[in-house]
């Protein structure tokens, strides 16, 4: 293959959905006396511009049919793409045939994935986007790139026009060799889309079975950009995906493989608790360190920082609603690693970029948590774990209360925001909380009753009084020891999700204190 040569570009097939720099690219070839053969509304944009073409339909003798789903799959096509230059026998069959040889093929395919995209879009509309003849098109060239040109999207086109500039109208082997792996990933997206779309299926978030998971899992993605380092300075990190689209970085240093794991996990609580006003979330090693919702950003600010200070220093800080002057003020001069928030104020910047590394992110409103249905993907040595993703909202029929005592109004409030947070928290996870604001938290213990100690230790470091509070754990009391340590510590109220063998002892521990408690029905488990 390495002594294949430079081949020279005579004919040209051109058939578009994106239009993008197409009439120059058209130009360009003709100026090496290239012949266009073309398709459809390829066809007219360039006779429109004054460039000379020949219809396909007047190349095969064969005339499109069944409203153009059948245009280009003939054998004068796909031979004169298909056969070897090299091997006497196909051009002797070429001969035999009348075929001519096309040299160049230029084809990007129906726009299947913009339209899924679109909202209320038909089942029939998605179907007609299929498209055949292109991918078969870009198939056959990409397969013979010893001798043929593919340009599966416009942003090949300045390379070609190079090659054929430097080699007069031919191009390099080199070129044909990466084209041809372009065009075949491009296929093989396009494909993995249609599958996906295809073989969708369609079931409540609320009743995910195991067949509502691919029976075979396939990821592509564009890396997005190489990071500094992984976890660890002796790792390589990268991000793949589009997980920054919407995302404008603002101020300071480039974003770290932890900086994004911690900001993932922020942008999911201040999303959750910023339902009920301007929430704030501090993250430290995946795990929250304070979270609050108040009147402002800044009192939510200040709240938050309350319940861990010292963890909170370095973190990561998302902001459900705008930062302003006074709430920059507030975090001047504390050590942030990252904030993210929806919009800033021009004082509001101007004080905080007084920080030179101090990372600031600018993030569309909206698509912060995962979304019902997606999956969540995580890697193994030689394997994937894969699950839907944790969605499901606390509806006001989960609540069960199981103690004598039910919750009053307040108590209920900040259960529900206990239960908020305590989802997020590393497993084993207990949240001490108010109904605006975390007190104390314990967060990925091995025991349960441990995981309840930090939880009052941290509240005790921090100055915060949990009497009268609310404690929520992500899992059931296997024990009453966890609820009798909230219980001692102050907490009046309790959120789990129930199902312990030993539930009716911890129901009577509850009861001897005088605690409400509720049951969820549902564990949030976080690993």
């Amino acid at each position: 293959m390495a002594n294949v040569p430079n081949r020279r570009i005579r004919r040209a097939l051109l058939s578009v959905s994106d239009k993008t720099d197409l009439v120059e690219f058209a130009r360009g070839l003709r100026r090496h006396e290239v012949e266009i053969l073309s398709t459809g509304g390829t066809a007219r944009v360039l006779e429109e511009a004054g460039v000379e073409i020949t219809a396909v339909e007047d190349f095969t003798g064969f005339a499109e049919m069944l409203d153009g789903r059948v245009k280009t799959l003939h054998p004068k096509v796909h031979a004169g793409i298909l056969f070897r230059r090299d091997d006497p026998s196909h051009v002797a069959s070429m001969e035999e045939s009348d075929f001519l040889p096309i040299d160049l093929v230029v084809v990007n395919l129906y726009p299947f994935e913009e339209t899924v995209a679109r909202p209320g879009v038909s089942w029939e509309e998605a179907v007609e986007q299929i498209d055949i003849g292109g991918p078969t098109l870009v198939r056959s060239a990409a397969k013979n790139h010893q001798h043929v040109t593919v340009a599966a999207s416009p942003s090949s086109y300045p390379d070609i026009v190079a090659d054929m500039g430097e080699l007069d109208g031919a191009t390099s082997l080199q070129l044909r060799k990466r084209l041809a792996a372009e065009a075949f990933a491009r296929t093989r997206d396009y494909d993995r889309a249609i599958s996906e779309y295809l073989g969708r299926a369609r079931v409540s978030p609320t009743a995910v079975s195991a067949s509502s998971l691919p029976e075979r899992l396939e990821i592509s993605l564009p890396r997005a950009q190489l990071l500094r380092y992984g976890e660890n300075p002796h790792q390589e990190g990268g991000l793949y995906g589009d997980f920054l689209a919407g995302f404008a970085k603002l101020h300071g240093k480039d974003l770290s493989y932890n900086n994004l794991l911690d900001l993932a996990g922020a942008l999911e609580i201040a999303a959750r608790l910023g339902r009920h006003g301007p929430a704030v979330a501090v993250i430290k090693h995946s795990n929250p360190c304070g979270a609050a919702v108040g009147k402002t950003v800044a009192q939510a600010w200040r709240d938050a920082l309350a319940t861990d200070p010292q963890s909170a220093s370095g973190g990561i800080i998302a902001s459900s609603e705008a930062v302003d002057e006074e709430t920059a003020e507030a975090m001047a001069d504390h050590f942030i690693e990252l904030l993210v928030a929806p919009e800033y104020s021009t004082e509001a910047l101007e004080i905080l970029r007084g920080k030179k590394n101090r990372i600031l992110l600018r993030a569309e409103k909206g698509g912060w948590s995962p979304a019902a249905g997606e999956l969540v993907v995580r890697s193994l040595p030689r394997g994937m774990l894969v699950q839907s993703a944790d969605s499901v909202e606390l509806a006001a029929g989960d609540l069960e209360v199981v103690t004598r005592r039910a919750p009053t109004a307040e108590e209920l409030a900040a259960l529900k925001f206990a239960w908020d947070v305590v989802r997020s928290v590393k497993s084993n996870a207990i949240v001490f909380t108010d109904s605006t604001r975390t007190l104390g938290i314990g967060a990925g213990q091995m025991s349960r009753v441990d995981a309840a100690r930090i939880a009052v230790v941290k509240a005790e470091e921090a100055g915060l009084d949990l009497a009268g509070s609310v404690v929520a754990s992500d899992a059931f009391f296997p024990f009453p020891d966890g609820l009798l340590v909230a219980a001692d510590a102050g907490a009046t109220a309790a959120i789990q999700p129930g199902g312990s063998v030993r539930d009716k002892e911890v129901i009577a521990a509850a009861d001897a204190r005088g605690m409400a408690m509720v049951f969820t029905g549902r564990r949030h488990f976080r690993h």
